[in-house]
């Protein structure tokens, strides 16, 4: 039985893609069920099931006594069904794309999460058990609009612990923190203002300010956070609306900002009426917390922003906004008139696993684990003649300067051909300026294959 299905689904296949590339366009009539059979070397039967199956699907259409046809409209041109994916640029976009369509054998040290097992899986498992033994309201029902009150209340706990001051009711949740800053950009941007960045920073900041169709500056970023001087050049000569950033681990660095840098963003940012981002996403990699703006600021022209996909699951869907009241409110708005209700399975979840008795625990092996491979990745990367700019306190990242003269983007497309994603160094970066720079993530370079292809594309 196994085998006669899979003889079906290759039928199916074989039109599909037939139609994906056009060579069976809408109304085009099918080979005959007999003519099909004989050309693939399958049964009649099969074929006939074959197409039956796609009939069902509305990809094409049977016709009493004429034979199957193509369903119209034209369908999207699907390169990939033609021949070898298109080459495109390696910007923003492409570290995302590749890392998220790469499959289980292929080697990912450029993505930005932790190997599946690394993850909360036990505590995830236990979560969505509780969950389905629930109310039904919690299965069926959209969420209130701030979302579920008991877990902002354990946010609201958290966030006292890196002394920033959000009681409940400043807290709004979102379906993650790249949606909490899309709402943000929403409520603060006009398409033409300008947003200030790190240079470099989180690759996904740059296309999401893209699509809002809004002007990023970089400003050079040092070990201690962003070069104070060029930030108070950049705000006289752009008069930005925004400054994003992320605040305790900075991606792609592992950097994280000083009490002094701190205060003198504030001081700048409140002479220029300049609001800002800040980004938490990596909190609970850090054993001791570093500065936060928005603890120096008390969240009055600091958003707040962080989510769990880094820690507890990048399959559970959920993030949040802290800032001050008048923003929540109108930031609430938006989101129902964007995505109406949020999560209220997903944040039920999260509740249940980040109040688990082993998300501590867990929290501690991973940053134990980091702190190992970091340790070793650091060591191979050096008999490859790649230095990391520094050498993080904590996290997941080693932002890493190649070989003089060598491109990371050419390296990147070499490792590819070979089955390894990588995070080349312009993606991150505003002003091009980081060809000769590979983000690592340590995590994922426990493979020796890694450094073996690495060392190829070096040499190639």
């Amino acid at each position: 039985m196994e085998k006669r299905e899979t003889r079906i689904d290759a039928v199916m296949a074989a039109i599909r893609s037939r139609i994906a590339s056009r060579a069976l366009a809408p109304g085009a009539r099918l080979p005959s069920v007999r003519a099909q059979a004989q050309a693939m070397g399958v049964s009649v039967s099969t074929v006939v099931q074959a197409y039956e199956r796609l009939a069902a699907e509305q990809v094409i259409r049977a016709r009493p006594g004429s034979g199957f046809y193509v369903c119209g409209p034209v369908a999207p041109l699907a390169l990939s069904q033609i021949g070898a994916r298109a080459e495109r640029e390696v910007d923003p976009l492409w570290i995302s794309r590749e890392s998220l369509e790469a499959g289980t054998a292929l080697l990912k040290p450029g993505c930005g999460w932790l190997p599946a097992d690394w993850m909360h899986e036990q505590g995830m498992r236990r979560a969505l058990r509780a969950a389905a033994r629930a109310d039904s309201a919690v299965l069926a029902d959209y969420a209130t609009p701030l979302g579920l009150p008991a877990l902002r209340e354990v946010l609201a706990r958290r966030l006292h612990g890196m002394d920033i001051e959000a009681p409940p009711e400043r807290i709004m949740l979102t379906e993650s923190g790249t949606q909490a800053i899309d709402l943000v950009c929403r409520f603060l941007l006009e398409p033409g203002d300008t947003v200030l960045v790190d240079d470099p920073c989180y690759f996904n900041f740059h296309a999401l300010l893209r699509a809002h169709r809004v002007k990023a500056v970089g400003v050079p970023f040092t070990p201690n956070g962003p070069d104070t001087g060029a930030f108070e050049a950049a705000l006289r000569e752009h008069a930005p609306r925004l400054y994003i950033t992320n605040s305790g681990i900075h991606n792609p660095t592992g950097a994280t900002l000083s009490p002094v840098t701190a205060h003198r963003l504030l001081k700048l940012a409140e002479d220029a009426n300049l609001v800002i981002v800040e980004d938490d996403i990596f909190a609970d990699f850090e054993s001791t917390p570093a500065p936060r703006l928005a603890a120096f600021d008390g969240l009055a022209r600091v958003i707040h922003i962080g989510s769990f996909s880094k820690t507890l699951s990048a399959s559970l869907r959920c993030g949040y906004i802290a800032a001050r009241a008048d923003w929540i409110d109108s930031l609430v708005d938006l989101k129902i008139a964007t995505s109406f209700g949020g999560g209220r399975l997903a944040a039920t979840v999260a509740l249940a696993a980040l109040t688990d008795g082993g998300y501590r625990k867990h929290l501690e092996g991973v940053r134990a684990r980091l702190a190992e491979a970091r340790g070793k990745v650091v060591a191979r990367l050096d008999a490859l003649g790649i230095v990391p700019w520094l050498v993080p306190r904590a996290g997941m990242f080693l932002w890493c300067r190649l070989p003089d003269g060598v491109d990371a983007a050419r390296v990147a497309r070499e490792c590819l051909k070979h089955g390894m994603v990588l995070a080349p160094g312009n993606a991150f970066s505003p002003s091009a300026s980081a060809s000769g720079f590979l983000r690592f993530n340590v995590a994922q370079c426990g493979e020796r294959r890694v450094f073996e292809i690495l060392a190829r594309a070096l040499d190639a």
